[in-house]
């Protein structure tokens, strides 16, 4: 069944270049309404420039469609509620929000300086949260929400020279395992994307025939459909790209469960170790609560054995 989005509006950042161009005219192909967001800036974060952002809304329009562009920054708080503003002004609603504009500022960490690490977390983080932050009453009201975050492989298994890019990326999976559970009984489902495309950011660590090769749109399928009402899935990192698709997730090991008994020493944990460390058969975890959760369900048990 094919996918239909008339009706539905659309903000997606860091739309001008890439993987969110790509996003903003497939869905737009599907009948939704776009709000295009670029500040139009150089891969590290410097500069702008509206023809990025204005050229997409041209060619949405050119292709029988609507869309509008937002040329500020997401690093910006209240341009994150302009942004909803601008939706709201111009369609009476809110639907989709894809967090994907990014910058980069590789160095090894010892080089990293301290306007390289916050202007990374700033635009990655902060820019999620200021759109984020001002999308979620409108998704609250409404009772219906479709979220994707993007994280990075350099976050979740790690690449030299990106530790602030890294670990703003990991900060995702954080945020969007909070909010898939405040976002449940509204139905908001907010899922996260492992992209692996050849884009203006990746041009400065790939080979240039890898960049050719591994196009946006590789990836663009996972994203629209994680947006769209028929996916249900909530709280997932899905990776994407190169013509593959999977899933990656946090898992938590089986483990050795001695029980509140006499507190084990450091030798006990080392002898342990191999089996303290395994993930056989590791499930998928949804909250934090799951392990204490587990403690009360085990100590019940065994009271109820005594």
């Amino acid at each position: 069944m094919t996918l239909d989005f008339e009706g539905r509006v659309a903000i997606i950042t860091g739309a001008g270049h890439g993987l969110g161009r790509s996003y903003a005219l497939e869905l737009a192909r599907r009948g939704a309404k776009v709000l295009v967001n670029d500040l139009g800036g150089d891969p590290m974060g410097q500069g702008a420039d509206a023809a990025a952002a204005n050229k997409v809304v041209e060619e949405i329009k050119a292709m029988g469609g609507d869309a509008i562009s937002n040329l500020g920054s997401v690093a910006d708080f209240e341009n994150g509620m302009e942004m909803v503003r601008q939706c709201m002004d111009r369609w009476g609603r809110l639907d989709i929000v894809i967090c994907n504009a990014g910058i980069l500022r590789d160095k090894a960490f010892h080089n990293i300086t301290e306007e390289d690490w916050d202007i990374i977390f700033d635009v990655h983080v902060k820019g999620t949260y200021n759109v984020l932050h001002h999308a979620w009453p409108v998704f609250r009201q409404q009772g219906y929400g479709r979220v994707v975050m993007t994280s990075s492989s350099s976050g979740i298994w790690g690449n030299f020279g990106q530790a602030n890019y890294g670990a703003a990326k990991t900060a995702m999976l954080g945020l969007m395992n909070v909010l898939k559970q405040e976002g449940l009984k509204y139905n908001i489902n907010v899922n996260t994307l492992m992209p692996v495309a050849g884009t203006r950011l990746t041009a400065t660590v790939m080979k240039p025939e890898m960049v050719e090769a591994m196009k946006p749109e590789y990836v663009t399928p996972a994203v629209v459909y994680m947006a769209s009402e028929d996916c249900e899935d909530s709280g997932l990192l899905i990776e994407a790209g190169a013509g593959n698709f999977n899933r990656a997730a946090v898992v938590k090991g089986p483990g050795i469960r001695p029980g509140l008994g006499d507190p084990k020493s450091v030798e006990w944990v080392q002898e342990n170790w191999a089996q303290i460390t395994s993930l056989e058969d590791a499930p998928a975890m949804w909250n934090g609560r799951q392990t204490v959760e587990e403690f009360l369900k085990e100590r019940a048990q065994a009271k109820s054995q005594e």
